[in-house]
């Protein structure tokens, strides 16, 4: 992995930066605070995000709603920009996620996101949720958090270790394999008292099959006797149909003769209905030929209306524009009063910024003051005024409403008069519809007696059907007992079938789980007697080959960083154990400079372990380093050439404030920072 340039924008102390990173060592130099470190989390947040229980606030600059950052990385020849983003809303939030490809683009969630980082770095599968833990002790760890590790008590530091190593698993399956095995047994005591009835299970499967032939033969014979009964209840029922039929023409000859009735009463009530109406109408005619109109009065009055509407409309547009000059007066007294606070306080010109003269101040205030008592008059008289339009507005209203009801009076009368032929027209009609209503009575009356004759001819029906409806009953009845004995042994039969086929499910599967219990107790034995030991000596080779791997290249990182001569080794915790003729030292007792030397000899050496124990993955070849010389003497300082040299990486990334470093890197990117901004020295 080969780290090109990042770009921040909005992310703590930099409001817009671009930060191109070379091949070879590369040292970001500059006073403490001056944002180093900055660009360091940077770089981890735009390849892993945020992780959990790291707050967006910590990361998005104070004040701005939104930051983000750029970052270009190459990995086996594939070029790589990542983009992120941050939004504040309640709390600080990933917004944005996109990665680009060799050119192709893809904007996706923050875990896919992650996921394809992991996949790109070659990062074995179970470090995807592991908080970025084998890049921070692959490639960057902060020297404060390597100190940790070296103080926490030995059973922490250990598991720590398995985590980043990745051997945690060893443990798990120890522990998944107890488990296994008790489960195992539980369900061997299960399966053994399943077992234990299929003696009897066979007797009682016999039994029932025979029960089942006998239930099979009283069936046949039951069926036979619904099939006999069946067929008188259909014969009867065929009796009691064609009865019914009789029955109905009956019902419905009563329901002809009740609608004849109907029709009689309705013919002769629309008859007397007609002749009240001939009368209502000729007296209305009567009355109108006594009334008088004089057509004049019509247009007349509606002249009268659109003069009054003339004047409503003059009086609107005078009301409009004295409204209008009111509100106008209103605006300007409100600007006066403004004008009149601000100058009162004004002490110093806004524009020549010179002291304002009292003299001044008063002859315009007291201007202002003759504009407003002259704008209250007007006011006055303005409203005076738009009262008395208003009230004449009102009366012309009244005026209107009064000759427009006395107009829609004149035109209904019209319409009356007009009416008189057509009321006449009425009278005759509904005489002729008399004529002929009173005919259809007559027919009607000749059909009522016809129907009474046949309805009488067909009362004998009645009786046949009640006598039929009694057979029909009784056979049913019969019928009905004899169909729920069939019913209630073919469920019988089901009932028997149903146990039969579970007694022999039943026996298959208990034959079955004898199979099962012999593969169980196999199982078993082989967890508990052969995979644990392998397992555990396993993971104790591993152990101690990554113990003496680690140690060598401990020892020989811290004798490049102290003078002093110490035997450094780690005990079986992995803890770091110094000694100096041949009695041990505890880390409480040691400089400042020499913890420091530890810390970066661990970190060094934890690096070098992961490289090689996770040759594939693609950040070998990148290391960073936060302040690693905290703490160091002069001497010291000297000794983190060799130590860079003997490095050998693709890319080396520092950050230091010590000057001193400068002239062992091959590039120094500097920094500063200036109201609260930092930014790179040019």
């Amino acid at each position: 992995m080969f780290l090109k340039k990042i770009k921040l924008t909005n992310i703590r102390s930099y409001k817009e930066t671009e930060i191109e990173f070379p091949k070879g060592s590369t040292l970001l130099s500059g006073d403490i605070g001056s944002g180093k470190t900055s660009v360091l989390l940077g770089i981890e947040f735009a390849l892993f995000g945020l992780q959990p229980g790291q707050r967006g606030a910590s990361l998005l600059r104070n004040g701005e709603k939104q930051g983000g950052i750029i970052l270009e990385f190459e990995v086996e020849g594939k070029q790589i920009i990542i983009e992120r983003t941050l939004k504040r809303g309640k709390t600080v939030s990933q917004d944005y996620c996109a990665i680009t490809i060799d050119g192709e683009k893809s904007e996706i969630s923050v875990t896919e996101l992650k996921n394809k980082v992991l996949e790109l770095l070659n990062y074995p599968n179970e470090f995807s949720k592991k908080q970025n833990l084998l890049y921070k002790f692959t490639v960057y760890t902060p020297q404060e958090e390597m100190k940790q590790i070296i103080l926490q008590d030995p059973a922490t530091r250990i598991n720590t270790l398995r985590h980043v190593f990745g051997i945690d698993k060893y443990k798990r399956i120890l522990e998944n394999t107890s488990i296994l095995a008790s489960k195992l047994r539980e369900e061997k005591r299960r399966k053994e008292g399943m077992t234990e009835s299929l003696e009897q299970d066979k007797l009682n499967l016999i039994e029932k099959e025979e029960e089942l032939e006998t239930k099979h033969y009283n069936l046949a014979s039951v069926e036979k006797e619904f099939f006999s009964k069946t067929e008188i209840r259909k014969k009867i029922q065929e009796e009691k149909e064609e009865i019914n039929k009789k029955i109905e023409e009956k019902r419905n000859l009563e329901k002809e003769i009740e609608k004849t009735k109907i029709m009689l009463a309705n013919k002769k009530e629309t008859i007397e209905n007609n002749n009240r109406l001939i009368e209502q109408i000729k007296n209305q005619i009567q009355e109108l030929k006594t009334m008088v109109f004089d057509e004049n009065l019509i247009q007349q009055t509606e002249e009268e209306i659109n003069e009054k509407r003339k004047q409503k409309e003059k009086l609107n547009d005078q009301l409009i524009n004295t409204t209008s000059q009111i509100n106008s007066l209103h605006l300007k007294n409100e600007e006066n009063l403004k004008l009149e606070e601000k100058i009162s306080n004004l002490e110093v010109c806004p524009t020549c910024l010179q002291q304002v003269d009292p003299v001044y101040r008063a002859n315009v205030l007291n201007k202002i003051h003759t504009e407003l008592g002259r704008n209250k008059n007007k006011l006055q008289e303005l409203e005076s005024q738009e009262k008395e339009i208003s009230n004449q507005i009102k009366k012309i209203n009244s005026e209107i409403l009064e000759k427009e009801k006395k107009l829609n009076d004149l035109k209904i009368l019209k319409i009356k008069l007009q009416s008189i032929q057509e009321k006449q027209n009425r009278i005759d009609e509904f005489e002729k519809s008399n004529a002929l209503l009173q005919k259809d009575i007559e027919l009607l009356i000749t059909h009522n007696q016809a129907l009474n004759k046949s309805v009488e001819e067909l009362e004998k029906f009645e009786i046949l059907f009640e006598q039929k409806n009694h057979e029909l009953e009784e056979a049913l009845k019969q019928e009905k007992q004899t169909e729920i004995k069939i019913a209630e042994l073919k469920k019988e039969i089901d009932v028997f079938s149903k146990q039969i086929n579970e007694l022999k499910e039943k026996i298959n599967k208990i034959q079955e789980i004898k199979k099962q219990l012999d593969y169980l107790t196999k199982l078993e034995d082989w967890l508990t007697k052969n995979f644990s030991s392998l397992i555990s000596y396993i993971e104790k080779n591993v152990m101690i080959k990554l113990k003496k791997e680690f140690s060598e290249l401990f020892n020989e990182w811290f004798c490049m960083l102290v003078s002093d001569s110490f035997n450094t080794r780690l005990d079986d915790e992995f803890t770091p154990i110094i000694e100096q003729h041949d009695y041990e030292i505890d880390y409480a007792y040691l400089s400042g400079g020499e913890r420091t030397a530890i810390a970066l000899a661990y970190r060094l050496a934890l690096n070098q372990v992961i490289n090689s124990f996770l040759s594939k993955i693609k950040t070998k070849n990148l290391v960073i380093l936060d302040e690693p010389t905290d703490g160091f003497s002069e001497q010291q300082l000297d000794k983190m050439r060799d130590v860079l040299q003997q490095l050998n990486a693709t890319q080396l990334i520092l950050v230091s404030h010590e000057q001193k470093i400068e002239s062992f890197v091959e590039n120094v990117i500097k920094f500063k920072k200036e109201a609260g901004e930092s930014r790179i020295e040019k």
